[in-house]
């Protein structure tokens, strides 16, 4: 993966506090490259049950070429888009606990 797990972490706890860090996730998730961006949405779909773990590579195309808003707002525009990026990241076998907990 391009995008580095400890950045998925704070992207996740950013938005458990997202009424108190909009600005804040919004720039963070904007510095991503395109890459990043698209494996974030599919680490999202992911979650949310739209791919399986299995379709990784499916899912990320699919973020590439449905790229038509900016990641952040379709993230932030999604109800509980964190816990979905948790559930994505367990899913995938990645373990972003460690992460958060040296976040803190």
């Amino acid at each position: 993966m391009e995008i580095s797990v400890r950045k998925v972490a704070q992207i996740v706890l950013m938005g458990h506090e997202l009424d108190r860090a909009e600005g804040e996730l919004r720039a963070f998730i904007e510095r991503l490259n395109e890459d990043e961006a698209a494996e974030l949405v599919a680490l999202f779909w992911i979650g949310r049950g739209s791919f399986d773990a299995d379709d990784w590579a499916e899912a990320v195309e699919t973020a590439q070429a449905e790229a038509t808003v900016p990641t952040a707002d379709y993230l932030l525009g999604s109800p509980h888009f964190s816990d979905h990026l948790e559930a994505g990241c367990e899913a995938m076998g990645i373990d972003v606990a460690d992460e958060e907990d040296g976040l803190m």
